[in-house]
């Protein structure tokens, strides 16, 4: 599949710490050459010379819409609520042969495509931050017009940070509450055991080294034996043993019911903030600019 990206233009549009791990990737892997990544964004000129000089890609200060014609992949790597006005900015630029790919959290492939226009494949994804050290667990869903081609272009892409799997976009929501969201969740945890840590006697260093470690060895036992976490837990649990004390601690404070519920809230929150932008895009008074005026992708 690398044959497949390896002529291929990329721009990504917005320049934030997941449009770098994607980048970072795809150049850590020699999937791409630094000068096929083209970067945009709307004012942080800052940013981008920290990307060029970090990577040795080609950033877009003067010529955005250039960038915008010649790319093949367009990446969309902005704040949700920039999506739309960035859209509309790019969309007389755009052209129905390019491939959009999405990393915009809450909104949907429809939503993209109506703010295009046009009949661009879009493939809409949540990665989560683990992406900047490669290992993201990304969900892919195809809106229309994606040919098998497009599927093969956003794998090569998204497996440089990680694993990816293809699923309904109805799911997607639920992905960004767990995986999109969790790795704050777990630095929470691991927040919280440091300084239990350091309650009962440990320095801010040993109790950080061994916490990191514990949650290291826990996620690597339950990836490499297959087995239930619940199984794994009640073998490390001895009845009236320390583990169990500390269990019936977290129980006590419904330590369960709130992990639940939080993943529940931030999946709910996802829908907002798709349906509030779809809701802004279809009372758009400048829907759609014609096919027959847009540019048709010739100099």
């Amino acid at each position: 599949m690398k044959a497949l990206i390896e002529n291929k233009r990329i721009c990504f549009v917005g320049a934030g710490a997941m449009a770098e791990a994607i980048l970072s990737g795809l150049l850590d892997h020699k999937i791409v050459k630094p000068g096929q990544i083209t970067v945009t964004n709307k004012e942080d000129r800052f940013r981008l010379d920290e990307l060029v000089y970090n990577f040795g890609i080609v950033a877009d200060r003067t010529q955005r819409y250039t960038s915008i014609q010649e790319a093949d992949i367009l990446i969309l790597a902005m704040k949700p609520k920039d999506l739309k006005q960035a859209l509309l900015d790019i969309r007389e630029w755009s052209r129905p042969d390019q491939l959009f790919l999405s990393v915009v959290a809450g909104v949907s492939t429809a939503t993209i495509s109506h703010l295009l226009g046009h009949s661009a494949p879009v493939i809409r994804t949540m990665p989560n931050t683990s992406a900047v050290v490669g290992l993201s667990a990304t969900g892919m869903c195809l809106g229309a017009n994606v040919r098998e081609e497009h599927v093969r272009l956003a794998r090569t892409i998204f497996e440089s940070i990680g694993l990816v799997f293809i699923t309904e976009e109805e799911k997607l929501d639920a992905i960004t509450g767990l995986s999109g969201s969790d790795p704050a969740y777990v630095y929470f945890l691991v927040e919280a055991m440091i300084k239990g840590g350091m309650d009962v006697g440990l320095s801010y260093e040993e109790a950080r080294k061994l916490t990191l470690q514990t949650v290291l060895g826990a996620a690597t036992m339950l990836n490499e034996t297959g087995e239930d976490p619940a199984v794994l837990r009640e073998k490390v649990t001895s009845p009236n043993g320390t583990t169990a004390r500390g269990l019936e601690v977290l129980r006590r404070y419904q330590f369960e019911e709130g992990v639940r519920e939080c993943i529940k809230q931030a999946t709910q929150r996802s829908k907002e903030l798709g349906q509030m932008l779809s809701i802004n895009a279809e009372n758009d008074k400048d829907e759609h600019v014609p096919l027959a005026s847009r540019n048709d992708g010739k100099s």
